[in-house]
């Protein structure tokens, strides 16, 4: 088993922090996202691991860590950025967004998942999200489930109704799941360069959302299976998420969302 940090963007939302380094760079209670992931990646046993770089990539120096580049990280978003790392997609592989944290025990359970294709979902979502927003249902997606599956992701809600969950981030590929990401991916891609992208006519294919890459599957009939969690996690997403955490860390309220002792 291996895994895969997707850490190209320039994070615009969290400047000042990112005015010279990558968000994946910036430091929550001491340490910095990436290296918070490679730790708990290690801890489990994963040893075979990649870092997908674009802004200032030559920051990013971890040791016995595998580097892949995104060039046209302004210009494209999480799917380019992924198959910059084709070659890593094998046989058993943990993706991960390079802007959050997550405990040992949703790794564990993700790592246990014997489906094709799993996907990180937090049940207990909006009381995370109650606490970064003022209006929960702006910033939210669309995540329905039918028998522990996924079957829609990554729309914008019109009510609560429509929001079973949250997408985190983080999924595993595996077996027949890793050779139909990869045929997905470039059937979707072949679609596109004759005609409208078929994941999202709104935007250009290179530029799609993992999201819109993972409707997309389901639309063509593959199976996301849910792994269902409650906490446990944290995106760091904006300058404002950054100064909350800080707080509720300081005020022990952060253990409500994820066990982060303090030192």
């Amino acid at each position: 088993m291996n895994a895969i940090i997707l850490a190209a963007g320039e994070g615009k939302r969290l400047k000042p922090l990112t005015n010279e380094k990558p968000k994946g760079l910036v430091e929550l209670f001491g340490k910095s996202i990436l290296e918070r992931q490679i730790e708990i990646f290690m801890n489990a046993g994963i040893t075979d691991i990649s870092i997908v770089t674009g802004f200032n990539a030559n920051m990013i120096k971890f040791p016995r860590i595998n580097y892949f580049h995104n060039p046209n990280f302004k210009t494209t978003n999480m799917i380019e950025t992924l198959f910059s790392a084709e070659g890593k997609l094998n046989e058993s592989t943990i993706i991960s967004y390079g802007d959050i944290i997550f405990d040992k025990m949703i790794l564990e359970k993700l790592i246990r998942s014997e489906y094709e294709i799993s996907v990180v979902v937090d049940l207990a979502w909006k009381e995370y999200w109650e606490v970064r927003f003022e209006n929960p249902l702006e910033d939210a997606e669309s995540l329905l489930l039918h028998d522990g599956y996924i079957t829609n992701i990554g729309q914008k809600p019109k009510n609560f109704e429509q929001i079973q969950g949250q997408y985190i981030g983080l999924m595993k590929f595996q077996n027949n799941g890793i050779i139909h990401l990869k045929e997905f991916y470039k059937h979707a891609k072949k679609i596109a360069e004759i005609g409208s992208n078929p994941l999202n006519s709104k935007i250009p294919f290179k530029q799609s959302y993992m999201t819109d890459l993972l409707q997309g599957m389901i639309n063509f009939g593959h199976k996301l299976k849910a792994i269902t969690i409650e906490h446990g996690w944290l995106e760091l997403d904006s300058f404002s998420d950054y100064q909350l955490y800080n707080k509720l860390y300081e005020s022990n309220e952060l253990l409500k969302f994820i066990k982060l002792i303090k030192n």
